[in-house]
């Protein structure tokens, strides 16, 4: 997957990728709306050019309460990002390059008002979306809030992400209507923060389509998938 080339289809008005990014920026600039007052730090995993958090901080009032890090791999998306950034005057955001499902990038920002893990748990197994949802009490402090995304194709593993989180000691603040097409989710952290555990590896980035192609011949040897994404990948 080209994931520079990816970014295009936002551009698409119509596009279920420019919708998914519409109402993601719109939760994003509800919870910054509604964060108490004073520095805001917000995490933003595998955050390609960024257009999620960057488009929002650009025209929100509180965009200089905010201090922000992303980080992702591909350096074409970084550097999208960071020119965003610079245009914007948004100077306390960091754009990183580097691998986001690695818990150290985020140390120095832990834990956060705001943690967004958007376009990742439909490319990982469902053993990492739990393991993720897991170390979110690492990433999100007491009362902030995280806003993920996830596709609906079958199988529909959106009720059981809430239910992951929920688990976790996350409340269910807003989820996106299921005929959209896309899964949008908002959960507040209702728990006690739990220390960073340094060398902790969040998930393994696969991809939507070699899961999707398992998936697919899976079915038809005639087996289901292994729950809880113990299939080989």
């Amino acid at each position: 997957m080209d994931w520079s080339a990816w970014h295009e289809k936002y551009d698409l008005a119509d596009s279920w990728m420019a919708r998914r990014l519409q109402t993601v920026q719109a939760q994003i600039g509800a919870a910054l709306s509604g964060a108490p007052e004073g520095d805001l730090r917000v995490i933003s995993l595998c955050a390609g050019e960024g257009r999620d958090l960057l488009d929002v901080l650009a025209e929100h009032p509180r965009r200089n309460d905010v201090r922000a890090k992303l980080v992702e791999l591909d350096p074409r998306n970084t550097a999208a990002a960071a020119r965003q950034a610079c245009r914007a005057g948004l100077q306390n955001v960091d754009v990183v390059t580097g691998d986001a499902a690695l818990i150290d990038q985020y140390e120095d920002m832990a834990p956060a008002d705001l943690v967004l893990i958007c376009g990742v748990f439909g490319n990982i197994t469902d053993t990492d979306i739990e393991h993720t949802i897991a170390c979110c009490s690492q990433l999100c402090k007491a009362g902030g809030t995280v806003i993920w995304t996830r596709h609906r194709a079958t199988p529909d593993r959106v009720p059981q992400i809430c239910e992951w989180f929920e688990a976790q000691g996350f409340e269910l603040q807003w989820l996106s209507a299921a005929d959209l097409g896309f899964g949008v989710g908002v959960h507040r952290f209702a728990g006690t923060p739990h220390p960073l555990r340094r060398g902790d590896r969040l998930f393994e980035f696969i991809g939507y389509d070699v899961l999707r192609q398992a998936a697919t011949t899976e079915s038809a040897a005639g087996n289901e998938p292994t729950p809880h994404g113990q299939r080989q990948v």
